[in-house]
């Protein structure tokens, strides 16, 4: 019997147990694992990177965009809380994409997901750098070591295990909330919303300039700066939708998914807004202090301008040394993220395979997380030095955000997709879990996230940063045009989109015994 067999475009390798033997996980994770997941994915972006869009939109453009990407959010989480539950697999968006579009969609999918996952933590190590040469006063060409240090000490922590990986998920996710919260509380009573959120107004070059008094307009760049802050806005939520990849390593998916996932929006939701309004309405005219909303827009440390607003440079520092937690969260829950999305795509033959051999007594995928420390942290090394020091941090961290939107948008709207077609394709599969948005919901989803695709190559400053994205997907393509899809294998994901649900459910069975 022939170890190959064609399937459509596509051609599967057939493999024995032991292949999956080398591929194991290990289950651990429960409701609130998932929540800290979830937000801690998310919290860094709360910390820095979203206020960029006032810098292209004013408070108002910013705030209005912050509603429409809300929306597309919600849209989404309810989706995926429908389909994760249903197809419980490591693959996430891949899992979705494949059973409704079949492989290239799968992959298409996938390959956006990867350049989002592995291209976010590199945008989060450079906030981290950024915080941490403010505070400890080293200088800009010292950056990449703080980098280096990031990437190896959070590695570090995933290689380890599972278990310990979502122990410090909850833990530095429930520490970033209590700073947030810190912050809020002491920044209310020095709120002003006119004088300082409003303190934007449009010179005659069509450039920001401050406004001495505030009381600006809410749109001072118009509905034209709302579509050009939605970019900026996706970073109050990024990565809340990668909880799916932790599927295979969930005690009870089918129950706690859609859970972690709306508890976790929920949570971000208000944060969210709690950030923006408090951060942007508060500051002082003294020298080397924010002055509102104005110098927001281009700080690539917002929060600790905020800190330094309500105690002084002093105190500030350390407790931006605590708001550097909120970053770490981020950072080291979304390389849990990116070593599974490379591990599952791996498994499946869509990557090398040897990316998705585990470690055999930690049951974590090693390899795939290696890979994706490697690959974010050389996409980090160019953007700094292509870009060079002159341009400044915001460029820098602007450049790499809206990189890893670009992967984000296209795979929201390959799962939109992928929500409206298996409601149509598998109608009877068990679905734990039903989405009150039904194909409304994830019609939205798919509107607002091309809408945001468009704007983003509009953007002259960051349309570069865009492009490269963009060739990276197109390569991506091409190796899966030329080879990838010739070596495929029965994985869970792939034998679940074959037998239409029937078989690859990695819950009740094996898999990779179907007769294709």
């Amino acid at each position: 019997m022939s170890d190959k067999k064609q399937v459509g475009s596509v051609t599967y390798t057939r493999t024995d147990s032991s292949y999956f033997a080398q591929r194991g996980l290990k289950r651990y994770a429960r409701v609130w694992s998932l929540w800290a997941l979830g937000v801690g994915a998310v919290i860094s972006g709360h910390f820095s990177g979203w206020n960029f869009g006032i810098g292209v939109g004013g408070f108002g453009g910013m705030f209005l965009a912050a509603i429409i990407i809300m929306i597309m959010y919600w849209g989404l989480i309810f989706s995926l809380a429908e389909m994760s539950p249903a197809m419980p697999h490591t693959g996430g968006a891949y899992s979705f994409a494949r059973s409704a579009m079949g492989p290239w969609g799968g992959f298409i999918t996938g390959l956006a997901e990867n350049i989002e996952y592995v291209l976010t933590p590199a945008v989060i190590v450079f906030f981290i750098g950024s915080y941490l040469t403010a505070i400890f006063g080293t200088p800009p060409a010292f950056q990449p070591v703080w980098w280096i240090v990031a990437y190896a000490i959070f590695f570090a922590l995933n290689f380890v295990g599972v278990e310990l990986s979502f122990r410090v998920s909850v833990i530095v996710t429930l520490l970033a909330l209590a700073v947030l919260i810190i912050y809020w509380v002491s920044a209310a009573p020095q709120f002003d919303y006119s004088r300082w959120a409003l303190n934007i107004g449009v010179g005659a070059d069509g450039k920001a300039v401050e406004l001495a008094e505030g009381k600006g307009q809410f749109l001072p760049y118009g509905w034209y700066g709302v579509l050009a802050a939605m970019p900026f806005a996706v970073w109050l939520f990024l990565a809340i939708e990668q909880l799916p990849l932790a599927a295979e390593e969930s005690h009870d998916p089918k129950r706690d998914m859609p859970k972690g996932l709306i508890f976790g929006m929920a949570t971000l939701v208000f944060s969210a807004f709690m950030t923006m309004f408090l951060n942007s309405g508060v500051g002082k005219n003294e020298e080397g202090l924010m002055h509102g909303a104005f110098s927001l827009g281009s700080s690539a440390e917002p929060l600790l301008d905020g800190f330094r607003v309500v105690f002084g440079t002093g105190i500030a520092k350390t407790l931006a040394l605590l708001a550097v937690i909120g970053l770490i969260a981020s950072f080291h829950t979304i390389i849990f993220a990116y070593g599974r999305q490379i591990y599952s795509l791996s498994r499946a033959g869509y990557f090398p395979r040897g990316l998705s051999v585990t470690h055999g007594a930690r049951k974590t995928p090693h390899v795939a997380l290696i890979t994706g420390t490697l690959m974010g942290f050389a996409v980090l090394i160019i953007v700094w030095f292509v870009a060079g020091a002159e341009k400044g941090g915001a460029f820098i961290g602007g450049t790499l955000l809206n990189m890893a939107v670009f992967g984000a948008m296209i795979s929201y709207a390959m799962q939109g997709v992928s929500f409206i077609l298996l409601r149509t394709k598998m109608p009877d599969i068990a679905r734990p879990y039903r989405s009150p948005l039904g194909t409304f919901g994830a019609g939205v989803t798919i509107v607002i996230a091309l809408v945001t695709l468009y704007f983003q190559l509009q953007d002259p400053v960051y349309r570069n940063g865009v492009i490269g994205a963009a060739i990276w997907y197109v390569v991506g393509i091409i190796y899966f045009a030329v080879a990838g899809r010739h070596k495929l294998v029965l994985s869970p994901e792939e034998e679940f989109a074959l037998t239409q649900g029937q078989h690859g459910n990695p819950e009740v069975e094996g898999y990779g015994k179907s007769n294709i």
